[in-house]
């Protein structure tokens, strides 16, 4: 995917899970175990892509509670705009998270479990009235932070320009994907004649 940038990109490489990426983040990705970063790096990479700065943490809603809760209830005051929580199993990180704060939380079931991430899906999604947590499909680290992206847009026309570049990529490469498969189904060549069947 090509970057969307008007300014030097953030690195996208990011030699521990618990390393500040910058200084003063607008999305913090905190992930229930060092497990889950493989999959949640693309969350780092899409940001990075479109210039937003990001932190990356690893907080346990049942092994440091405590931490957890301290994290939800500082992010605010230290910039964080977004949070997104990835967890698998209980997965109540991003619950706890949404308890602590009146920040937007987005959470990400992760498939570690026998029963294939349905259990952290579950556990995600189904949140008390009054704490919501806007939940992803499972393992979806990358709709993730184009969702964070999204929120953080209604604040930033850079971002808002960028997105509806990228967004207009997306059809493109899908309008040109269509031709392509319209033309090798069409004995002729021609695009019209699978429509005309």
């Amino acid at each position: 995917m090509a970057r969307y940038t008007t300014m030097d990109i953030a690195p996208t490489t990011h030699p521990s899970v618990t390393s500040t990426v910058h200084a003063n983040p607008k999305v913090a990705v905190v992930i229930g175990s060092d497990s889950d970063a493989s999959v949640m790096r693309e969350t780092l990479d899409v940001l990075a892509e479109f210039e937003v700065p990001a932190e990356f943490r690893v907080l346990s809603a049942h092994r440091t509670p405590d931490d957890t809760a301290a994290f939800g209830r500082e992010a605010a005051d230290r910039g964080i705009q977004v949070i997104v929580a990835a967890a698998g199993g209980a997965a109540h990180l991003a619950g706890v998270i949404a308890a602590m704060t009146t920040l937007p939380v987005i959470g990400v079931p992760m498939a570690h479990s026998a029963l294939g991430g349905i259990d952290s899906l579950l556990s995600t999604v189904q949140m008390p009235g009054g704490i919501p947590v806007a939940t992803v499909a499972i393992g979806g680290a990358r709709n993730a932070a184009l969702l964070a992206l999204r929120i953080l847009a209604l604040s930033d026309k850079r971002l808002e320009t960028v997105l509806t570049a990228y967004q207009d990529s997306l059809a493109a490469q899908t309008r040109e994907k269509d031709a392509a498969l319209r033309s090798t189904m069409s004995p002729s060549g021609n695009n019209d004649s699978l429509a005309a069947r």
